[in-house]
């Protein structure tokens, strides 16, 4: 499976004034958004890391999900939630060639953990053989970053300034994220059951 970001974030829709507001950086002289560049990549590697984490598209945006086969031919989990809409079916042949699937075989099952792609029938159509099929959708939380739950918004926030902070340091182990940070999360990422749950 793979999960493509179709479109990004816009520049727009990132909070680099309140990072800067945040990091208490200088302000009223000529070059204040000189570290904007700067200020824009730890929020955009910032967000991307709490989405990791969570599952959960921040900011809504345009998503293609490939696969080599369905999962479950009753009903494909997507990867990332909340999921508003699906906008297309592609099912695509060894050769490359793509056939779009009509719109009244299938509907999105809404779920702010595990959205997933439902057959309107008995179960999915079937995969080309040596091909695959394209789910384009789009997901996300909040249209702007200031519509955000405040816990979300917070954990952007206080990482993107980490990332600022120790932006030379090469010592953190793989995976570090500071205690705020993931304390803000924890009741967003997936619960996973296993066996005696």
């Amino acid at each position: 499976m793979y999960l493509i970001e179709e479109s990004q974030i816009p520049d727009a829709a990132l909070p680099v004034a309140r990072l800067r507001d945040h990091l208490r950086l200088g302000s009223g002289f000529t070059e204040d958004s000189l570290q904007d560049d700067l200020l824009e990549g730890f929020l955009r590697a910032a967000i991307a890391a709490v989405e990791a984490r969570t599952g959960k598209a921040l900011i809504v945006r345009d998503f293609l999900c490939s696969l080599q086969r369905w999962r479950d031919v009753t009903g494909q989990v997507l990867p990332i939630a909340p999921v508003g809409a699906v906008s297309q079916v592609t099912l695509v042949d060894r050769f490359g060639a793509g056939t779009v699937v009509p719109s009244d075989r299938y509907m999105l099952a809404v779920d702010s953990e595990a959205p997933s792609l439902r057959p309107v029938g008995t179960v999915l159509p079937p995969v080309p053989q040596y091909g695959s099929v394209e789910v384009r959708f789009t997901a996300g939380m909040a249209v702007a970053f200031g519509d955000l739950p405040a816990d979300l918004a917070q954990a952007v926030m206080l990482l993107a300034a980490h990332y600022y902070e120790y932006r030379d340091e090469t010592a953190l182990s793989a995976g570090c994220m500071p205690f705020g940070v993931s304390s803000l999360i924890a009741r967003y990422r997936p619960v996973r059951l296993g066996f005696g749950a």
